[in-house]
């Protein structure tokens, strides 16, 4: 009988365990993670970016987590010497429509507590020559970081603990009773624990309905492309360069990002996804498809947002068109920069009025506890995301 299991070896997964053992010293607490490797999907596909939180609704748990996530991002890299650089990030308008979302956009920040500055374009040019833009904000708390590499640091915190992770384990049924949960794999083995918490990202909804736990949303799939520059464009800039995102969807729009090895990426795009977890080029899953297509909430978020999703398809489609978003901003970009990258799938919950929900969720049982929701910036926030989830447990725990 463990104590916790926790299902699911991504860095939300791998933060509560790690923080779990911290608060219960010699509590027995098992990972399960279904690949052979941790931070295989949502947290080892990502951008690298501790965000410091700019677009956030005030007060909203993202705004709340990103704030706290990153100074415990920065303390847990310099802790374990996982390398973080602090380069800030540069908000960039192109013309007069951005500029004053812009503006509405440097308020929020100030309400968010951020220490940011607004730049006119000849501050925006000196900061990075090769940007144009007729204005920009610069957030100095922005940085980039490893966070496989955070995952492995955490793992092996775990283990030291007496914590175990077991891989290749991947969950197909859960049944809750009075005193405990068991949980069954694939492979025919069994697990009895006190309790469970779900980080299943990509199959958070499945984890949910597994267990009986009655949900209004459904896991939508979406492609991010990626771009790589050529290493003698390394230096093209020295911050990370967002272009000022449509307020009417939550995605940030294809920006400049300097990689922790040194490296620049463009992107990414936001193509509806046909595969949860469909990585390569042409990938489609008729169990995934044929889920999307009963839901309802699908439907009517692939209605309201027709305009958009053909945007993102041709994209996908034309290089050149990929190019001129880039080219906005940083002109000196040209076609034969865009090397190929590895793409990355967002786990986007959609309820059935068609709502994307741009929060975290979580659902609760006697006995357990589901992250149906981790949204973006849920790598920076990892660490007090999972304080939040010990907490609840601990609120869970008190109410038997």
């Amino acid at each position: 009988m463990y104590d916790y299991l926790i299902i699911g070896g991504g860095i939300v997964g791998l933060s509560t365990a790690w923080q779990l053992l911290q608060r219960e010293p010699g509590a027995a607490v098992l990972v399960l993670e279904k690949e052979k490797r941790l931070a295989t999907h949502q947290t080892g596909r990502n951008s690298g970016v501790v965000h410091a939180g700019v677009y956030y609704i005030p007060g909203s748990l993202k705004a709340t987590f990103c704030r706290a996530g990153v100074a415990a991002t920065q303390s847990f890299c310099n802790d374990h010497d996982i390398p973080l650089q602090q380069c800030g990030k540069l908000i960039v308008a192109t013309d007069s429509d951005e500029q004053e979302r812009l503006l509405a956009l440097f308020d929020r920040a100030r309400e968010n507590g951020l220490e940011v500055e607004l730049l006119s374009d000849d501050e925006l040019h000196e900061r990075e020559p090769n940007v144009t833009g007729v204005g920009g904000i610069y957030v100095r708390d922005t940085a980039i970081t490893d966070y496989p590499a955070i995952c492995n640091a955490m793992a092996a915190n775990i283990e030291a603990a007496g914590g175990s992770i077991r891989y290749r384990s991947k969950v197909t049924r859960i049944a809750e009773s009075e005193k405990s949960v068991r949980v069954s794999l694939h492979n025919g083995c069994t697990f009895e624990s006190r309790f469970v918490v779900a980080c299943g990202g990509l199959d958070a909804d499945r984890l949910a309905q597994m267990q009986g736990i009655d949900i209004d949303f459904e896991i939508v799939p979406y492609r991010g492309e990626y771009y790589q520059l050529p290493a003698a464009k390394n230096n093209i800039v020295k911050h990370l360069i967002y272009p000022v995102p449509n307020p009417g969807v939550p995605f940030l729009g294809i920006h400049l990002t300097r990689m922790i090895d040194g490296s620049v990426t463009i992107g990414p795009s936001a193509l509806q996804g046909w595969k949860r977890e469909g990585y390569g080029r042409f990938n489609f899953s008729l169990r995934d498809i044929t889920r999307m297509l009963l839901f309802p909430g699908f439907w009517k978020t692939s209605i309201k947002n027709w305009r958009t999703g053909f945007h993102e398809l041709r994209l996908a489609i034309d290089k050149k068109s990929y190019l001129r978003q880039v080219q906005k901003y940083c002109p000196s970009i040209e076609l034969a920069d865009l090397g190929p990258y590895r793409t990355g799938i967002r786990a986007m919950a959609v309820d059935r009025d068609g709502n994307m929900i741009d929060d975290f969720l979580f659902k609760e049982s006697p006995r357990s506890l589901h992250v149906c929701n981790a949204p973006s910036p849920a790598a920076t926030s990892a660490i007090p995301i999972g304080q939040h989830i010990c907490e609840r447990l601990a609120g869970i725990m008190n109410h038997k």
